[in-house]
């Protein structure tokens, strides 16, 4: 059997028992998390939005007077699952990479369980390092857009 053939067998198998459950774990989690979002109202000045969960207000702007490396997420997230994609934006960059990211795995969680796809190794290829750095560097550069635009 050739390396093709054996990995195309090998993804024909489908997941076992314990890769559904954890297809279905990390489906719904990604579901809750856009769910939530969906529950929030967008804080106006683009940051904030986290304090209708409960928590407190970040520390970090009140002790710098600048944004943390996260600041607008929350708000992003509640923008972008109302497909106020550029409002979203503006709030935070990386935070509509992750909205949608977290609704691919939403559906890829959810669509492994269901049917024991293994489409989870389609997914590994983020995983490696090279992919990370630009990740990271997306995140950085929408950290600094966020210090550039703050008020």
């Amino acid at each position: 059997m050739t390396e093709h053939a054996k990995a195309r067998s090998d993804r024909s198998a489908g997941l076992h028992p314990g890769g559904r459950l954890l297809s279905l774990t990390v489906g719904l989690g990604c579901v809750a998390v856009l769910l939530i979002a969906t529950g929030l109202h967008p804080d106006g000045r683009g940051h904030g939005t986290h304090e209708q969960l409960g928590l407190g207000p970040c520390a970090w702007p009140l002790a710098f007077g600048k944004p943390c490396p996260t600041c607008g997420m929350t708000t992003s997230f509640s923008l972008a699952v109302r497909g106020r994609v550029v409002d979203a934006a503006r709030a935070q960059p990386f935070g509509v990479v992750l909205a949608y990211a977290t609704a691919c795995l939403a559906w890829i969680g959810l669509h492994g369980a269901a049917t024991g796809s293994a489409v989870w190794s389609l997914c590994a290829g983020v995983l490696r390092p090279g992919v990370m750095w630009v990740i990271g560097g997306v995140w950085l550069i929408s950290w600094v857009y966020k210090w550039l635009t703050w008020t």
